[in-house]
């Protein structure tokens, strides 16, 4: 049952949709410009980067504050589980970014969300996740070669660190935590799938810092 909770406290969080909140704000909704998605990238591409901070700062927060509250209300009654709570309750919230029901189940891709993750889980993450993002990121302008290296990363760093003992659970609760974070990733990979595809061919849209697109046109670009 504590599990469905955390999954819960997660979700209500992640359905704060910032990309759509910023757009409806102006006047429009931001799905159905640029690259139709509901996430920092987008909004950056089609408001500039002040917008696209602020949505990045607003997706990550309500990761973070969500699995600060899973730590604070269950970290003395489960001990032994914490952080298997935590990354149910990061699942909600990523899950409640990509697939808001009142939206009809079209939100964003979950990247800034679980930099949330693992801002919030564990100290040891942090480092690896912004070397191999903003590595990527500055030397391709690539967001999308980042957000799926930063995944792959987590993904074998968690496994390692729980092996080394880090997270202090049982071997079962390890297993659990492995297959939720392995569910997260394939998500996320098959959320990029267009992506990896541009990726491939060599025609996948770089983005920059300095500039943005133009927000009064519409484009079916990488839907």
């Amino acid at each position: 049952m504590v599990r469905v909770v955390c999954l819960l406290i997660g979700y209500v969080f992640g359905l704060f949709q910032t990309a759509y909140i910023y757009g409806r704000l102006h006047g429009i909704d931001i799905r159905n410009y640029g690259s139709g998605n509901a996430g920092t990238t987008n909004t950056l591409r089609v408001f500039g980067t002040k917008a696209g901070l602020l949505v990045l700062l607003g997706d990550i927060m309500k990761c973070i504050l969500a699995v600060v509250i899973t730590a604070v209300i269950f970290d003395s009654s489960h001990p032994d589980m914490v952080y298997l709570l935590k990354m149910y309750t990061a699942a909600g919230a990523i899950i409640g970014h990509n697939f808001p029901f009142y939206l009809k189940f079209k939100g964003g891709k979950g990247i800034a969300a679980t930099a949330g993750l693992i801002l919030s889980f564990h100290p040891y993450l942090i480092p690896m996740g912004i070397i191999l993002f903003f590595g990527a990121f500055f030397i391709t302008h690539y967001v999308s070669l980042g957000s799926l290296l930063v995944y792959a990363g987590f993904m074998i760093e968690l496994v390692i660190l729980g092996q080394l003992g880090i997270f202090g659970m049982t071997q079962a609760l390890l297993i659990e935590m492995y297959v939720i974070a392995g569910f997260l990733t394939v998500m996320a990979y098959w959320k990029h799938r267009e992506n990896i595809k541009r990726l491939l061919s060599g025609s996948e849209r770089k983005t920059y810092l300095t500039h943005k697109s133009s927000g009064a046109e519409k484009t079916a670009e990488e839907k």
